[in-house]
């Protein structure tokens, strides 16, 4: 289900307001509802797939999230149970007439139980894969081995192409280490999610899931901004009136750059692709060169004689 397009599976435009995406669940959750497809194992698959879109797009954070680094750089920051986090569906399955009455997790949010003019009699534990049924609170947490969160700090020309690194860490008094992919272009804070990777569940069940938070050391010349890179040049004077040729560095290495006669202190000069890649999509970033034009603080008395004949020229 990760590589499923959310907007295509509840069938909206990427830009689809909040209120469009409700009721575009809300048609499609009564059509596939176990409760009108019972023993229907399509229906219950696509019952799965739109209520984990709808959890996605109907939360503002994870829909921002979604939208910058598409599915696959999505679902390397969030597990099932981060996903369903938080979610309530009582109000919508209420306006469809499903009961939201019981005790258990799902229940909660899909109905099982109690009042309603329709009674819910499927077990949304088993839909949504645990076998125990019995450990599940708010947000579809199941029982399962622990989830793991190592911290793992990387140069920046790292993070431009990419790296595999091993990370040593200790749980339940042994040291271990496990084998980490860095996808180029990866930032700060972002997370990688090695599913199960974590600690061994309970009596042989499912294991958690290993979270690797990266970080990326700063660079003394490159200073990033998303997938760009901002390079500051310095230049003097003349070569600010009469232009001139630098040779600038890049992550992609050394590239040749023509400064116009005339630029102005703080102009920006755009290298294409010279940046870092989009991190879970196609693509790079730029590169630009922010040109500072260099006043000088020392002149000789040549020097001096000379600005003071261009400052009666009105220069």
């Amino acid at each position: 289900m990760a590589a499923k397009d959310y907007y295509k599976v509840l069938g909206v435009e990427k830009t689809a307001p909040e209120a469009e995406i409700k009721k575009a669940y809300k048609k499609l959750a009564f059509k596939y509802h176990p409760d009108k497809n019972q023993g229907d194992a399509n229906a219950e698959e696509r019952f799965k797939e739109i209520s984990e879109a709808y959890a996605v797009l109907s939360d503002k954070n994870k829909r921002a999230q979604y939208d910058q680094f598409g599915s696959s750089g999505f679902h390397q920051r969030y597990s099932q149970e981060d996903i369903f986090r938080g979610v309530d569906l009582n109000d919508i399955f209420r306006e469809m007439g499903f009961s939201t009455g019981g005790n258990d997790g799902f229940s909660q949010f899909f109905g099982g139980g109690g009042r309603g003019r329709r009674q819910a009699n499927f077990r949304m534990d088993d839909i949504f894969g645990n076998a125990s049924g019995n450990n599940y609170e708010r947000g579809f947490r199941s029982a399962r081995g622990q989830d793991l969160t190592l911290q793992l700090t990387i140069d920046f020309t790292e993070a431009v192409t990419g790296c595999e690194k091993t990370v040593d860490y200790v749980h339940g008094g042994k040291k271990q280490g496990i084998k980490v992919k860095v996808p180029a272009g990866i930032d700060s804070g972002q997370k990688l999610r090695l599913a199960g990777k974590g600690a061994s569940g309970p009596g042989g069940s499912q294991a958690g899931d290993m979270f690797i938070t990266v970080m990326v050391a700063q660079h003394p010349i490159f200073k990033r901004e998303g997938s760009d890179v901002i390079i500051d040049q310095q230049i003097r004077i003349s070569e600010s009136v009469f232009g001139t040729n630098l040779e600038v560095p890049t992550p992609h290495g050394n590239r040749k750059v023509k400064i116009p006669a005339g630029i102005q202190s703080g102009t920006k000069l755009r290298l294409k692709g010279m940046g870092l890649p989009h991190f879970g999509k196609n693509g790079q970033g730029h590169a630009y060169v922010r040109i500072t034009v260099e006043t000088p603080t020392r002149l000789n008395d040549q020097q001096k004689k000379l600005f003071k004949q261009l400052a009666a020229e009105g220069f």
